[in-house]
């Protein structure tokens, strides 16, 4: 599973790993953006534009895909990845639903979800 969460909301009691990703250029400050969330293509095209956003996102896949043979190895039958910004409805739902995508095309049976989306 791959959760998307607001920090000013708390962290995922069942996350297994936690990223933050309030260092990615934030969307919330674009008077046109604040309305929308993550799942629009306006909000998405914007967070991933950015070099920072492309290179994070990279790395974070590299280290997903090295760890979770190991984690399977371990005998470890399922793993909570959260994905968290600061009000969970922009940044870290375009980071969960990319990694999400990834883990799917990896062949893994994935579940993306936005536990804060809604919230203001």
């Amino acid at each position: 599973t791959v959760t998307s969460f607001g920090f000013k909301y708390g962290v995922p009691l069942d996350a297994d790993l936690v990223f933050d990703v309030r260092f990615l250029i934030n969307p919330h400050y674009i008077a046109e953006m604040r309305s929308f969330d993550g799942r629009d293509q306006p909000v998405e095209e914007y967070v991933m534009q950015d070099e920072l956003t492309k290179q994070f996102l990279q790395k974070l896949e590299d280290l997903i895909a090295f760890s979770l043979p190991h984690y399977e190895k371990e005998g470890k039958a399922y793993l909570n990845i959260a994905i968290g910004c600061t009000g969970g409805r922009h940044r870290s739902v375009v980071i969960a639903n990319q990694l999400g995508n990834f883990l799917k095309r990896l062949g893994y049976r994935t579940i993306i979800d936005h536990r804060d989306v809604s919230k203001s």
